[in-house]
């Protein structure tokens, strides 16, 4: 089999689609290495996965006059020298890029290697180490349609083994309600419990933290189970909201300030509210997950087009950052879990979250990277 070697990091956007392309590739038998900043996300989840990792130095990518601009010549081309060491290293016959700092050093050393690149691109609008990637790439992956890089192919993006498998298990025919029964009951909550959880991601999101707390005890009063990830450091003001409430309400208020098993969290829920970063989408749509999306409202405003797609299929809903008032997350909450019919609007939005999901997106992109092989 061949040897790969794979470039993603920072976030978590760019690290997990990594991690489940690897797993996915060793799985047919190839041998997966990936590079990697000291400082970025996958400097403790690439060890974690058990994939060796070589380090490149961080180089960021400025937009503006900066200093970082101009010290930017002398830092890339030691961080394309390190990647060029990780591929003969490594004896790669090809490189996978997910986007981020790591992988601009690692197109231009396979560039200057003679070996094939493979891009996937996870959101809707691309970052600048893709546009540069895409113009000597074998072959694009794309996680949405319509994503401006180009000869790009639809391949959804590539989910975790547990999350994937998960997935899987709530399509088969008439699995999907024993799962959900388990992990509330793993919870200590009825197995018919309506669960709404609430997560900013690992950091957070002030504006979802501040409408869970205020919504937290009219939810819990109409009888809606509230799991809300806080993001590290972020519990405190959570945590003193829950200790206000009766004592039978309080269990039904769980707070977290990260969970590393987002299956067992997907699981256990009835609908979330949620960002809408492109793993974030493909995760809860791939779970049949009615979704409140809140997009995050600085940056180059990806977010918002991260999830249009499953809005206009009819999966979710966005609401404004700046919108997320208690009252709006309680009114949302209660129409999407606590509706019971097959035609109530939660019930609506898990059907066509199972219709627009792709849940073999790892696959499609190890299919990508075998054609070059």
């Amino acid at each position: 089999m061949s040897s790969v070697l794979l470039a993603g990091g920072g976030s978590a956007g760019h690290v997990n689609p990594m991690l489940a392309t690897a797993h996915e590739l060793r799985r047919r038998g190839h041998d997966v290495a990936a590079l990697g900043t000291t400082e970025g996300l996958e400097a403790d989840l690439v060890p974690r996965a058990g994939i060796e990792m070589h380090v490149v130095p961080r180089v960021p990518m400025p937009r503006r006059p900066s200093g970082d601009l101009l010290r930017l010549p002398k830092n890339l081309k030691s961080a394309v020298a390190a990647a060029r060491i990780a591929i003969d290293d490594t004896g790669a016959q090809a490189v996978v890029g997910f986007g981020g700092f790591v992988s601009t050093p690692a197109y231009l050393a396979a560039r200057k290697a003679g070996i094939p690149i493979v891009i996937h691109e996870a959101n809707a609008r691309p970052g600048l180490a893709n546009k540069l990637g895409v113009r000597w790439a074998a072959r694009v992956g794309a996680t949405l349609p319509g994503t401006p890089l180009k000869g790009a192919v639809v391949t959804g993006m590539p989910l975790m083994p547990p999350v994937q498998a998960l997935a899987e298990q709530l399509a088969a025919v008439n699995q999907a309600p024993t799962v959900r029964a388990q992990a509330r009951d793993a919870l200590g909550w009825p197995a018919d419990a309506p669960v709404l959880v609430v997560t900013g991601g690992s950091q957070g999101a002030a504006s979802l933290n501040a409408a869970t707390v205020g919504a937290v005890d009219d939810l819990t009063a109409a009888g809606v189970y509230v799991w809300h990830i806080t993001g590290k450091g972020k519990s405190e003001v959570p945590e003193a909201a829950k200790a206000t409430l009766p004592p039978e309400r309080a269990a039904m208020y769980r707070v977290d300030e990260y969970c590393h098993d987002m299956a067992e969290v997907y699981s256990a829920a009835t609908a979330i509210v949620c960002r809408s970063g492109a793993g974030t989408v493909a995760e809860v749509t791939a779970m049949q997950l009615p979704a409140v999306f809140v997009p995050f409202p600085h940056g180059n405003g990806e977010q918002a087009l991260n999830a249009v797609p499953a809005v206009d299929a009819g999966a979710g809903e966005i609401v404004t950052d700046a919108d997320l008032t208690p009252a709006v997350l309680v009114a949302r909450a209660q129409a999407l879990v606590l509706g019971t019919d097959a035609e109530s609007e939660g019930a609506r939005m898990r059907r066509a979250a199972a219709e627009f999901a792709t849940v073999d997106g790892a696959a499609r992109v190890a299919d990508l990277v075998e054609e070059v092989l």
